[in-house]
């Protein structure tokens, strides 16, 4: 699938926010606070010259009140007869509750509040003795509560102390989250306890909620968003699913040696656990490990219900996370601009990382524009900026008007024999019928070792370059590999990889830190209170020196050649035609380095062998990769047929890139 640019236009709702930014302006500034937050009229100096509306912390962070209800979700997940509550914490300034003044609500729905912990430093939400909130992970409640927002953190069904059972991104869970700003809408019930009967209502909120989270969190965040749910005005999902199927498969190749019932016993509360069995068994016959698409799957895919965002995105992937790759990153996108919602993204070159911890100061200041635009209906311009960040070098970051850029174009590259076996080449002309090239399953190698014997005759992967290139080439998309292979087994794993040829220096994404160091200095991101610092290690970019950069990787099952979402046995000596799906990436190769695409067999440390060790035989003819090339055909050709520029010449010893994959256990959280 193809990244687009398209929804580079804006809907009718940013239009409506913009309109409404002077009355909001008026409802939701504290009393004194006109010249920092832009309430009233407009002063009579130009728009030019006045600074754009930005909400100041005026109100008090101590004397904030901080409580605890229990939302009734209207389903039976666990089947006790009685339907769940979600445990919803809330901290919100007094001041704006005691004159009336409705506050916008930013909201986390997490799984990992009791059992794991949040952010770089793992924070679990903490309580004092009469079980009253006292201690909310993260700094969104120290930062925002005092510029007049409320923050709201949700208990999923079937943790810390919510009813009900773990879903893994199903029905359960996405409706536990929506029922939440279902209630901050005056549509659904709360209550003061779990097991009471005295009502609770959110009379002190406009209703406006704009979701965040990492991981499992923006995963739940895209999920309530493709709820189509009103009151819902923005999400910012950072390395988050979007289809649970590509979590835990790649096109029918198992990518774990588990299934989402390991992660839903992960999570649960010991309660939940000992209830949840019947969900639990659910899960291992809905999800069979033969890779085959079910109605669960189904169930969990937020692509297909694009069309019912209404809310904004403002998305945050690392291009290296190998927990959740970018597929889920480039499908959501494709999806939401198809759907023409309003949108923005930061890619990184980190892994799982959060941009709190790689990005820190910008981050907060962007995050804080965004929500003052989209909850408090500021005008302060935010929507009018670049639409993309991307860090191309640590720490160095460029922009784009629109993503991908306009000129990207799905370019056909195609693979040819070289002089010896598995050292061939990448061009625009396709190989003569007939041409083909042999390689056998070794599940021990990665594509780390493929990449650094690239120039190397070895039987465990076809590779394929380019001349070292006259000029920059940046590919800003989603690719895709079309090949043709015949096995000689009846089960077949193919991986397929882009890789950058050349020096480097790149955060090191295969380390424990993926792409970060985590410092002993601390910054403090608001008031604190004894019971809930704002105050967190700082970080820095953790590098490495590399002679090769794999930037894109896609796996499949040869089986899924039909159908993808289902496998069948293999023929041995019949060839089968198979399109695997890369993630998404923006990378630059620069002038003087290659592109290489490698095709193997099972890509260790990140897709499960098959149940035999095939040989595969690619005709090369037949095999071709669409790569998404800003300046498309044209730039490919000039890129490599122009004079290389001599200081850039590619080094003769053999490349060294990251640490090998780490084996990541299947648990969408952090630093996990």
């Amino acid at each position: 699938m193809e990244i687009r640019a398209r929804g580079a236009r804006w809907s009718c709702r940013t239009l409506v926010v913009a309109a409404s930014a002077a009355l909001l302006g008026v409802l939701l500034a504290p009393a004194g606070a006109q010249a920092q937050t832009g309430r009233g009229a407009p002063s009579a100096r130009s728009a030019a010259e006045s600074p754009p509306p930005r909400s100041e912390p005026v109100y008090s962070y101590e004397n904030a009140i901080r409580e605890s209800v229990w939302v009734d979700t209207g389903i039976d997940g666990d089947a006790n007869g009685s339907t769940d509550r979600v445990a919803v914490d809330v901290v919100r300034p007094r001041e704006a509750a005691l004159s009336g003044r409705k506050i916008p609500v930013i909201m986390d729905a997490s799984p990992y509040y009791a059992c794991c912990g949040r952010g770089n430093e793992s924070q679990k939400k903490t309580y004092d003795a009469n079980g009253d909130p006292v201690g909310f992970p993260l700094h969104y409640d120290n930062y925002f509560v005092p510029r007049g927002y409320a923050f709201v953190a949700v208990d999923l069904t079937g943790t810390n102390r919510s009813d009900g059972c773990v879903d893994i991104g199903g029905r359960s869970d996405i409706l536990s989250a929506k029922a939440v700003v279902d209630w901050l809408n005056g549509r659904a019930r709360a209550y003061g306890s779990r097991t009471g009967t005295d009502p609770v209502r959110a009379t002190w909120t406009s209703g406006a909620t704009g979701m965040i989270g990492k991981s499992w969190d923006g995963t739940i965040a895209n999920g309530v968003a493709a709820t189509g749910v009103k009151g819902l005005r923005t999400i910012v999902p950072i390395a988050a699913i979007s289809s649970w199927y590509d979590y835990y498969f790649a096109q029918g190749a198992p990518l774990y040696d588990s299934g989402p019932e390991w992660l839903s016993d992960y999570v649960e509360s010991p309660e939940a656990r000992a209830r949840c069995q019947a969900v639990q068994q659910r899960l291992i016959d809905g999800a069979p490990r033969t890779g085959d698409w079910t109605r669960l799957w189904s169930e969990r895919d937020y692509v297909r219900n694009a069309d019912n965002v209404r809310a904004s995105v403002f998305a945050v992937h690392g291009m290296q996370d190998l927990n959740v790759r970018t597929k889920h990153l480039g499908q959501w996108w494709d999806a939401l601009a198809d759907a023409g919602v309003e949108r923005k993204i930061w890619l990184s070159q980190t892994g799982h990382v959060d941009p709190f911890d790689f990005r820190r100061t910008e981050w907060v200041d962007t995050l804080h524009r965004w929500f003052d635009h989209y909850l408090l209906g500021y005008d302060n311009g935010v929507e009018r900026e670049p639409m993309a960040d991307i860090e191309r070098a640590p720490d160095r970051w460029t922009t784009d008007t629109v993503w991908p850029p306009r000129a990207t174009d799905a370019t056909t590259v195609r693979p040819a024999a070289g002089s010896v076996p598995g050292v061939g080449t990448l061009g625009r002309t396709p190989a003569r019928p007939g041409t083909t090239e042999t390689f056998t399953d070794d599940p021990r190698l990665s594509e780390s070792d493929w990449a650094a014997d690239i120039d190397r005759s070895t039987t465990a992967k076809s590779g394929f370059v380019t001349r070292p290139l006259s000029r920059d080439l940046r590919l800003s998309g989603s690719s895709t590999v079309t090949v043709t292979a015949t096995p000689s087994t009846s089960t077949a794993h193919l991986s397929a990889v882009l890789v950058d040829l050349g020096p480097d220096t790149i955060r090191d994404y295969g380390h424990a830190g993926e792409g970060i160091t985590t410092l002993t200095e601390r910054t403090c991101w608001g008031p604190s209170t004894t019971g809930d610092s704002s105050c967190y290690r700082e970080t820095a970019a953790r590098t490495a020196d590399v002679d090769h950069t794999v930037f894109s990787r896609g796996w499949a099952d040869l089986g899924t050649y039909a159908s993808a979402g289902h496998g069948r046995p293999l023929t041995p000596g019949k060839p089968y035609t198979l399109t695997l799906q890369l993630a998404a990436s923006d990378h630059v190769v620069p002038a003087g380095h290659r592109l290489a695409l490698i095709i193997g067999g099972t890509d260790q440390g990140l897709i499960d062998p098959p149940s035999t060790t095939p040989t595969l035989t690619l005709d090369l003819a037949r095999t071709s990769a669409k790569l998404p090339l800003v300046g498309g055909a044209e730039a490919f050709t000039r890129a490599t047929t122009g004079t290389v520029p001599p200081h850039s010449a590619p080094r003769e010893s053999r490349p060294n890139g990251v640490a090998e994959p780490r084996r990541t256990p299947p648990i969408p959280g952090d630093r996990t």
